[in-house]
């Protein structure tokens, strides 16, 4: 049923009309009456009608004005204007502020029914058109955002998609293209956990970092992606990838690592993807549930005097060669990431490469020789991952594959060889840790009195390392922030120094810690960290 209102000063044809009128059989409903224009918009404003019947000659506020400011604010309100005046303009006024219907007084039932009949078959077909339009974007709203996530998929992974699809898809996804520069966010879950994890943790992410910053944002296996708006500085988004990773640890008792690739435009999400897949490779290092910059990978060992400088092989994730080994016989291996595990010493990620390369050659029955041919240049790919002293050692034992009789002999040959390079390369990150960390306490033992001592400046003016990739490594192997760190050395120096006796002043000890001309700061961090201040040490027995 439409509602109906009936305005009119003349209160014999306000309630001749309201009682005259059978409205149930035009599909409609007496909702009110007003004598005004003022009451009728009040009314109005109220009550929302759907069909007004109005005087044009009011008190007031008249039916013209009525129908405008009716417009204004309710433009879906059908008007039918009653007036006993015939001239043109008042007709043409009425039809500028939408009114289809002007009808002479005095009316009757049937002219006001004809009118009324007209007005809600009009209003019905308008509803049967919005009706048409919200179900079909409610089913869009369905449809959408499966489809952006497929996008996402095919963007990152299909190398053929480019700028020209960027132009089909922006219109119907709503991304804004020009001058945009973005991230891609790889999220991998840590152990066991259920399909609906995966999801949690990217609504949590959408929420974290606002869902008017993501752009994209799909899954692929156990892992989410995000492409995002470069819309924070890192140090922003890294702490918001952070609280990420706790929230959804408080949750569900999982883990998460994070890999984020450097800003670029939008149309480079498939080369941020490389670049989040080799920052996920060095997880195996960093430790799972850690947030991996591509800063990370570059500053990731070190030569004998502590400086940084890049691992052979893992500036970037190389790229997959035109022309892999044995394309004409269906064999495409390419040892790209073979290689860069080896490097890594990710040794169970090289027996999962190595599974795929030799289930494809036993599915493809090619002879002995064949076979063998594909393995040597990977084979010798691989021994270059190799430390250089050893690497001719394992270049002699090439011509032991010309021996080897069995496919299942060629494996075991190259997982031994895969294995001791792994181990090799291992051994030797963990010891620039070891080492970089050994330093550090050193350095911090030196320049205790520094005011300077930062992270920063001892990875800038002393270790020439990224800053965030040293604290991240000082903080998986001892567990516990270099700035922590620092203060508690601090506090136990100054308590040596106050217990050994003498006159110690509270601004000496400040001075030679570190805290320069700011005694009271380093009353307050004294206090907390001991319960007491300075002075009330002293005195304890």
């Amino acid at each position: 049923m439409y509602k109906v209102l009936i305005v009119d000063d003349e209160r014999i044809i306000l309630e001749g009309i309201a009682g005259l009128m059978e409205w149930e059989k035009y599909g409609t409903k007496l909702a009110g009456t007003a004598r005004n224009g003022v009451e009728a918009l009040a009314f109005i404003q109220e009550h929302e009608p759907d069909i007004v019947i109005s005087d044009i000659r009011m008190p007031g506020m008249d039916g013209l004005k009525l129908a405008e400011r009716t417009r204004e604010l309710y433009p879906s309100i059908a008007f039918i204007m009653l007036s006993g005046f015939g001239e043109f303009d008042y007709a043409r006024q009425a039809m500028q502020h939408g009114v289809k219907h002007y009808l002479l007084k005095p009316c009757n039932e049937n002219t006001i029914g004809e009118a009324l009949s007209e007005v809600v078959a009009q209003l019905g077909e308008v509803r049967k058109k919005e009706s048409f339009l919200s179900n079909l974007q409610k089913e869009l709203r369905q449809v959408l955002p499966s489809a952006k996530e497929q996008f996402l998929k095919e963007l990152v992974t299909n190398k053929m998609y480019g700028r020209g699809d960027w132009e089909r898809y922006k219109e119907l996804f709503g991304i804004e293209l020009e001058h945009a520069e973005a991230r891609l966010l790889l999220l991998q879950l840590e152990g066991q956990f259920e399909f609906e994890h995966l999801f949690a943790l990217k609504n949590i992410s959408e929420d974290l970092l606002t869902r008017e910053v993501i752009v994209l944002s799909t899954t692929i296996g156990n892992q989410a992606l995000l492409l995002i708006r470069n819309a924070y500085d890192e140090e922003k988004l890294l702490g918001l990838l952070f609280d990420v990773r706790n929230t959804f640890k408080g949750y569900y008792r999982l883990d998460a690592t994070i890999a984020v690739s450097d800003p670029g435009p939008l149309t480079d999400a498939r080369r941020m993807y490389l670049d989040t897949l080799r920052c996920m490779s060095f997880r195996f290092y960093l430790g799972e549930g850690s947030i991996i910059t591509v800063g990370d990978t570059r500053g990731s060992g070190e030569d004998g005097n502590g400086s940084s400088r890049e691992l052979a092989g893992h500036s970037e994730l190389p790229p997959k060669s035109d022309h892999p080994h044995g394309a004409e016989n269906g064999f495409f291996y390419d040892e790209a990431r073979l290689c860069l595990y080896a490097k890594s010493g990710h040794l169970d990620a090289v027996k999962q490469e190595l599974d795929e390369l030799f289930k494809l050659l036993e599915e493809l029955r090619l002879d002995d020789v064949t076979v063998k041919s594909y393995l040597i240049p990977i084979y010798v790919a691989l021994i270059r991952q190799a430390e250089p002293a050893t690497t001719n050692d394992y270049l002699k034992e090439l011509g032991k594959l010309e021996g080897i009789a069995t496919l299942q002999g060629l494996r075991t040959f190259v997982e031994e060889k895969a294995k001791l390079i792994c181990q090799v390369n291992y051994d030797s990150q963990k010891r620039r840790h070891s080492s970089i960390i050994g330093q550090i306490y050193d350095i911090v033992e030196s320049h205790i009195g520094n005011a300077d001592l930062s992270l920063q400046w001892v990875a800038s003016e002393i270790l020439y390392m990224n800053a965030d990739y040293l604290g991240k490594l000082f903080r998986k192997e001892t567990g516990e922030k270099f700035s922590n760190y620092v203060m508690k050395v601090r506090m136990e120096r100054a308590m040596e120094m106050i217990g050994a006796g003498g006159d110690v002043k509270v601004f000496e000890l400040a001075e030679q810690l570190g805290f320069g001309d700011n005694p009271q700061y380093f009353s307050q961090v004294f206090k907390k960290y001991t319960g007491v201040s300075p002075s009330e040490y002293k005195r304890l027995p």
